[in-house]
């Protein structure tokens, strides 16, 4: 580990992603480096102490003060790692007690509860998924009239990983559909797509990214040059102003920052936790 990289712990009795998600989006705002380390189900005295000396001995090797980002239920657990040499954020404890005021009820922690799924939550995504396996990349056109949204855009534009992103985070039903190499003398809509004109959205990429991603899958193809990544996007563009279809560049984008901005631009909902 390079010198001055400041260790930061995302700890937790449960799964750690409620810890990680607020550490990260702290972090974020920093122009630094960190080595990140996460520790889950904390969930006994001994693990508390075994993650407790993790930290103690990253401080001793490092000289540096970790960051702890906790999310504990457990009053016992979290004060042995309150007790540890790094410097510790608590997220929880933090809005518990303006919270209760506010409502006028007392909070009753139980472990897990952040991350609990429901029987409709889990079936809604265990069938969105599903769906977008099946719906993807074009290779099944029948059954479109159940999705939520269709994803259309060139080759290694985003559309499949976006499409589960959406299935597992959301509960969102996303079929994908590629323009390829083939469509570009005469790119129009398939009849299928266009009778579900209202769900399509577009996705697009500049040439130079797109060719690099290709060029990792094909090197040295006609399928990756700039040329060709510049004509394919040239056309689908077009079609998409022409179509009306909305779209979203996903350059410079994550699949989560482009599954929000799909969300914010559409009104597609959440299905409900």
């Amino acid at each position: 580990m390079e010198k001055n990289v400041r260790t930061a712990f995302y700890i937790s009795d449960g799964t750690g992603i409620t810890s990680e998600v607020f550490g990260h989006a702290l972090l974020s705002l920093f122009p630094a480096e960190f080595d990140h380390i996460t520790i889950s189900f904390v969930e006994s005295t001994e693990i508390a102490l075994q993650a407790k000396k993790r930290i103690n001995d990253r401080y001793k090797t490092t000289g540096i003060r970790p960051l702890i980002f906790q999310t504990f239920v457990d009053e016992e657990l979290r004060q042995i790692i309150n007790s540890s040499d790094g410097v510790c954020y608590d997220f929880l404890n933090a809005f518990i007690e303006p919270m209760q005021k506010e409502l006028g009820i007392a909070a009753m922690p139980k472990t897990h509860r952040t991350h609990s799924i429901h029987e409709k939550t889990y079936d809604f995504r265990i069938d969105a998924v599903n769906y977008a396996l099946a719906n993807d990349d074009g290779v099944n056109l029948k059954e479109y009239a159940k999705a939520d949204i269709i994803l259309v855009g060139v080759s290694r534009s985003g559309k499949t990983p976006t499409s589960l992103y959406l299935a597992l985070q959301y509960g969102i039903k996303a079929a994908n559909y590629p323009f390829v190499q083939e469509d570009m003398d005469m790119l129009r809509l398939p009849p299928e797509l266009k009778t579900q004109r209202n769900k399509l959205f577009g996705l697009t990429i500049t040439p130079e990214r797109l060719s690099q991603i290709r060029e990792q899958r094909r090197p040295g193809s006609k399928y990756a040059s700039l040329r060709q990544c510049k004509l394919e996007l040239d056309e689908v563009e077009a079609l998409y102003q022409k179509e009306k279809i909305p779209f979203l560049n996903s350059t410079h984008l994550s699949i989560e920052e482009i599954s929000a901005k799909i969300l914010s631009q559409t009104g597609l909902k959440r299905q409900k936790y």
